[in-house]
């Protein structure tokens, strides 16, 4: 019986090969058609129970009997696309009657299904998605996509994953992290946030550092461009998916542009979280876009891509923000040149601010906290991050500390002064203080046990160590005095004048009016120079 089958399967091909005119054979209809090939299938598979079953010379029999080259061609590409289509077709239904196995062993509902995949991260739920036709489906729910974590330590996701991410959360989406994010191990020196118990306050703070970031660059460019946020404002049934997006966290991104990110934010009215770390954006730009569309937002955490170059931020930005967004609970804005008075303004102005970072910030001095505890923006803080602020000064901390001790900033927790250069004197900020006798710590630790203060500060004249001795010596002596930067560079300063312009950062309200026209003309300036 199976050689006759055989003889049967092999005369086909030939027989088809010097089939006559279509029109001499009427082709027979589909229901004849569907048995003939079931009857072809099902004697072509009994053959393989056959031990001494091979093909090859019945092919090479068949290829010979053929007149031409080019019938032995199509006889070759019709084997090849039959047994492609065999393949094809058994992998199919083993796909089908796997998802039905599972459907079956697997012991939880659909609905349970998808709540556990929406707890996954969006690599891991991306690999469950592959496993089997059941979960593949599952997967594809809007609810998985709830939480998007597309962030990588290179850069491998582009606008396309990120558009084809998003539509599948829709309106489901609430959380959104994008972009390169630096290695675990930070660089030596390098601010690190602190995690701080806070009450009642979104204070999860970034672990990514620009300064872990800058060692990237050179040798790995972001593959997102400027328009990857633009699904957020894409309409997906009755609303965009960033409608109701709670939580936006954007590092790295290199391409984004102001305009993309005030797109972007105006997407999102309903944002509680903003964090974003090495994007070459203004701080004034991102302010207004926030005060403008964000008015729930609780925690803003904002890192400068250039350190202490960033000067754009304005006294009327800092107003509008106040009033625009009153549940801010957690300000960050690390590595700006921040004046003094238009930080009292954010911190008075806030009056549920709980945590505050103002690391790597330029200028500020420490002059917008006087008598600011007995305020309700300043005595809420319960946590207040100064650390590695260039022109932060002995006597401002001194002031500071002195306050705590009369019962001031009674809320406070979490007290970070750590510099390392130093800080500087009142008189002449070139000269850093390492070892202060006027800052009463042991005091306020002994008052206030509940309170955790840092105060770490190098050996005196240690930061000068790293500089070459013969490279010093040809520079003249004003420009010999340098520090180092958060981000590695090295601020050269080749006269006092350099910080005597910044010297007035500590002015109090009633100075205002001076420095908003000064920065306005500088507008002008900046305008004309285009």
């Amino acid at each position: 019986m199976a050689t006759s089958t055989n003889t049967f399967l092999l005369a086909a091909p030939s027989s088809t090969a010097k089939r006559p005119c279509p029109s001499q054979n009427p082709r027979p209809p589909p229901e004849t058609l569907n048995q003939v090939e079931e009857h072809v299938l099902d004697a072509f598979l009994a053959l393989s129970d056959s031990p001494s079953l091979s093909l090859d010379l019945p092919l090479e029999s068949l290829l010979e009997s053929l007149p031409s080259d080019s019938d032995q061609t199509e006889l070759i590409d019709r084997a090849l696309k039959i047994g492609s289509m065999l393949l094809d077709a058994a992998k199919q239904s083993s796909r089908k009657r796997a998802s039905k196995h599972n459907s079956i062993a697997w012991p939880l509902p659909p609905d349970l299904t998808i709540k556990v995949f929406s707890a996954l991260d969006t690599q891991s739920l991306c690999y469950a998605s592959a496993t089997c036709t059941l979960f593949n489906k599952c997967a594809k729910d809007p609810l998985c996509y709830e939480n998007l974590d597309l962030t990588t330590l290179v850069p491998k996701v582009n606008n396309s994953v990120v558009s084809t991410m998003i539509q599948r959360a829709g309106k489901a989406l609430r959380s959104l992290k994008l972009g390169v994010i630096p290695g675990a191990t930070p660089s030596p020196g390098c601010c690190q946030p602190l995690v701080c118990p806070i009450r009642n306050a979104i204070v999860d703070v970034s672990n990514f550092s620009w300064t872990d970031k800058r060692s990237r660059q050179g040798r790995e460019s972001s593959i997102l461009t400027r328009s990857c946020l633009s699904p957020l404002s894409r309409d997906v049934g009755a609303a965009a998916p960033g409608a109701l997006l709670r939580r936006l966290k954007l590092y790295n991104i290199e391409r984004m542009d102001n305009v993309s990110l005030s797109g972007a934010l105006s997407a999102c009215p309903s944002l509680l979280d903003l964090e974003i770390v090495g994007l070459h954006v203004e701080l004034r730009l991102t302010l207004m876009s926030v005060s403008a569309h964000c008015h729930l937002i609780e925690r803003l955490f904002f890192e400068s891509s250039k350190t202490g170059r960033d000067d754009s931020l304005k006294t009327q930005t800092c107003v509008e923000l106040v009033d625009n967004c009153p549940h801010l609970t957690s300000l960050s804005l690390r590595g700006f040149k921040l004046h003094d008075y238009k930080v009292r303004v954010l911190v008075k102005g806030f009056r549920k601010l709980k945590y505050v970072d103002f690391s790597t910030s330029y200028s500020i001095t420490g002059s917008f906290l006087r008598n600011l505890g007995s305020y309700n923006g300043g005595n809420s803080l319960e946590a207040l991050i100064l650390r590695d602020c260039m022109h932060l000064k002995e006597v401002e901390v001194a002031r500071l500390l002195t306050a705590i001790l009369a019962g001031d900033f009674k809320s406070l927790l979490h007290l970070d002064i750590s510099n390392r250069e130093g800080l500087a004197s009142e008189g002449d900020w070139y000269h850093r203080c390492y070892n202060s006798s006027i800052m009463p710590v042991k005091q306020v630790l002994e008052a206030r046990p509940d309170m955790c203060l840092v105060a770490e500060y190098p050996q005196e004249g240690s930061y000068m160590d790293s500089f070459d001795t013969d490279m010093n010596s040809e520079i003249s002596l004003p420009s010999q005095l340098s520090f180092h930067s958060s981000d590695g560079l090295v601020f050269l300063s080749t006269s006092e004048s350099s910080y005597n312009s910044d010297h007035g950062s500590g002015n109090e309200d009633g100075q205002e009016a001076n420095y908003v026209i000064y920065e306005e003309s500088s507008d002008e300036i900046d305008f004309l120079s285009l």
